[in-house]
């Protein structure tokens, strides 16, 4: 921290002189209290050794919710400029395309009523929840979802239009994933996993922008499923597949680093090319996985709410938090790597759709279970500071092992539900694991979030009930 200087209320920067191996400055946004639990944690130190990466430019990046990860801590972005600058694994985390998607449902929670712990039940039953579980295939060709994502699904154009690059990143090769990843991703289409991941249904709670709430199509008391996901097995094996492969070749193109957990390759290089192939194709995967999920949700819909219901359930939109991705910047073409960070493009991208382009992107910044969630819009200042870029949910405070010593799993469970939300989880550790007081404030990161000019409030969502692993 002795290092750190604070440029103004929710902006601190760690100059490049302070290390001599740092390319660039190391920059944080947070407010002094978040400022703090990050540096607690090792997150600084990680954002500095991803300044020392080859091809960086401008900053290396810490969000407001970072917290320590995997090489780049959670919560981190960093551009490299190509053809030169380095793709790394570690920036874009084990669950490849870990994202978002928010639908919403043509009622109100009072119109719900007494019906909301069979809607809850119905989730549970519909949506496989757990370390491990599969279901069985609906004979769709892996190598489709993997080239295509969830339009090999037969996803609609009103979904494929509320999605995040369409939901199929270009340039995926099915043949860049390896027989381990794809043997693990097998039959885990339409299944939600396990730690953070989650199926929440919400209420909108207070509205902060009425006209941007109106074109995403939210309104007060209105009742809005929440999912969170990823590309399960498939994306972890990719992950793992690439750190070994690149931290292999390294020395070859005469790179040095702090952090072998770093390991890299030039993105122009034969193994660069492989892993972004791969991520691809894993990304698209992802999308894919919530497709499915959402089918299951409106399914759930039309059973306890009739098929007329789940027909009106519209998605808002789907964003990944966890992905590399070619973008244009400032005149530069820059590889973005966003883990645990979300793009929040603002209004008058080409790559906000059409319905939305006059408002921005949408963002959302889940909190935990009993806590709020918010919607954003990207705003300008996210492509002047964080290449389009925010943070993507309240973010750790606590390890996992910590959050079960302080809690059991059942005295959690009913906690929530003497407040009102319905819980549905086949595990009580992996319940108490994700205890609310395990997590920062998620008011006071959007706070900074917005303040800072990344985006800005739309919507507030609070939980009806929650479905986990």
């Amino acid at each position: 921290m002795s290092d750190a200087i604070r440029l103004d209320e929710t902006t601190w920067e760690i100059p490049a002189e302070s290390r001599p191996d740092m390319r660039v400055p190391a920059r944080v946004f947070a407010d002094e209290q978040l400022f703090e639990a990050i540096a607690r944690d090792g997150s600084l130190e990680q954002v500095q050794n991803v300044a020392t990466l080859p091809g960086v430019v401008e900053a290396a990046l810490a969000m407001p919710d970072a917290h320590q990860g995997y090489g780049f801590p959670v919560g981190g972005v960093a551009a490299m400029e190509l053809p030169d600058g380095v793709v790394s694994p570690g920036g874009v985390g084990y669950d490849i395309n870990c994202g978002v998607r928010l639908l919403a449902l043509p009622c109100t929670e009072a119109e719900l009523g007494q019906r909301r712990e069979a809607l809850v039940h119905e989730l549970s039953r519909a949506i496989p929840a757990g370390a491990g579980k599969r279901r069985r295939a609906g004979g769709v060709s892996l190598d489709d979802v993997l080239r295509d994502g969830p339009r090999a699904l037969g996803a609609s154009e009103d979904d494929l239009e509320r999605t995040e690059s369409g939901g199929c990143l270009p340039g995926a090769d099915p043949a860049a994933v390896s027989f381990r990843a794809r043997a693990r991703g097998d039959g885990q289409l339409g299944t939600m996993g396990s730690g953070n991941h989650f199926v929440e249904l919400q209420r909108v709670v207070r509205i902060f922008d009425p006209r941007t709430a109106a074109v995403y199509g939210l309104a007060d008391d209105q009742v809005t499923v929440l999912i969170h996901s990823g590309s399960r097995g498939l994306g972890h094996q990719v992950c793992t597949d690439f750190v070994t492969r690149l931290d292999a070749v390294m020395a070859r193109y005469g790179i040095e680093l702090p952090d072998r957990q770093l390991a890299c390759a030039p993105a122009s290089s034969s193994e660069g090319r492989a892993y972004l192939a791969a991520m691809a194709a894993a990304a698209n995967f992802a999308w894919a996985n919530r497709q499915a999920i959402a089918d299951e949700v409106r399914g759930a819909v039309a059973a306890v709410l009739g098929r007329a219901a789940a027909e009106r359930t519209r998605q808002v939109y789907d964003v990944a938090h966890n992905v590399a991705k070619v973008e244009r910047h400032r005149g530069r073409e820059l590889l973005v790597h966003r883990k645990g960070a979300t793009r929040a493009f603002p209004a008058g991208s080409d790559e906000v759709p059409a319905a939305y382009r006059e408002v921005g992107q949408p963002v959302f910044i889940p909190g935990s279970m009993g806590t709020s969630s918010f919607v954003l819009a990207g705003e300008p200042g996210s492509l002047e500071r964080s290449f389009g870029s925010t943070c993507h949910g309240a973010g750790r405070t606590l390890s996992r092992t910590g959050a079960r010593k302080r809690i059991q799993g059942a005295e959690l469970r009913r906690e929530l539900e003497g407040r009102g939300i319905v819980v549905r989880s086949p595990s009580n550790k992996g319940l108490a694991e994700e205890a609310p007081f395990a997590y920062k404030d998620v008011e006071r990161v959007v706070r900074v979030v917005e303040q800072a000019g990344l985006a800005r409030r739309v919507a507030q969502l609070a939980p009806l009930g929650v479905v986990k692993g």
